[in-house]
């Protein structure tokens, strides 16, 4: 007869790999959205953008109406370096060319850099979307396979490799598959140098609207990836997305 401690033990193990952070409460976050809509539908456009950054930046959530609502707030207000940081966060849910063609516009850009979108792009934005479908599965099948080795002790061999297997699938896409940082350069002109120091080498000069990949930061410094070359820009310079 297994022993049921352990099975149980196997289920919190499993729980926690998928869900190591509980979120709290969504409510508070859906009512100020919702205020935030009306807001914005009362063309009250000042405190509608106070309530969406708010949504944004302390409870880290958004939507994709929501930040389009943005951009066209900030826009009228003229700040055109948040209208585009808004729309390059848009543009990972909906890569349109009008969306880059719009940023364009914004920032008085003929060519922007970053907005390219490989294969390979596309197959780890197919894998973000079904993260969390992805990992539940594989702790799912984990526990089930981890369940029959105290079950059929006999047959032990053949259910733990398997349970092995979806514990490594579940631990790497819940703790390793993740959105890289990028970030939209919102200063202008900006400087990008081939090392952390105003002392190094200009690579190049360039205006608002790219947008670039941030690898790490040091001190005043995001190291970036510039045309497939590590370079590094001002962290005053660069909004991240």
């Amino acid at each position: 007869m297994p022993n049921l401690r352990w099975i149980f033990l196997v289920f919190l193990s499993a729980f926690s790999l998928v869900y190591p952070h509980q979120a709290d409460s969504q409510v508070e976050g859906k009512t100020n959205l919702s205020t935030a809509d009306s807001l914005f539908a009362e063309k009250k456009y000042k405190e509608a953008l106070k309530v969406y950054e708010n949504i944004l930046y302390q409870e880290n959530a958004y939507s994709p109406a929501m930040l389009i609502k943005m951009g066209f707030i900030s826009e009228g207000l003229g700040d055109y370096g948040k209208a585009s940081l808004y729309l390059s966060k848009y543009y990972d849910y909906n890569p349109n060319p009008e969306v880059i063609d719009k940023i364009k516009s914004l920032t008085g850009q003929a060519s922007l850099e970053g907005y390219q979108i490989s294969d390979q792009d596309r197959f780890l934005r197919l894998l973000l979307d079904y993260k969390t479908v992805i990992t539940g599965a594989a702790a799912l099948l984990m526990l089930v396979f981890l369940i029959l080795v105290f079950v059929f002790p006999a047959k032990r061999t053949v259910f733990y490799y398997p349970a092995i297997l979806f514990l490594i699938i579940t631990f790497v896409s819940n703790n390793f598959l993740n959105k890289p940082d990028t970030g939209i350069i919102t200063g202008g002109p900006v400087l990008i140098m081939d090392s952390p120091s105003s002392a190094g080498n200009l690579i190049r000069r360039v205006e608002a609207g790219h947008r670039v990949t941030i690898s790490s930061s040091k001190d005043m410094w995001y190291e970036i990836e510039w045309g497939n070359k590590t370079a590094y820009v001002r962290k005053a310079d660069i909004s991240k997305i």
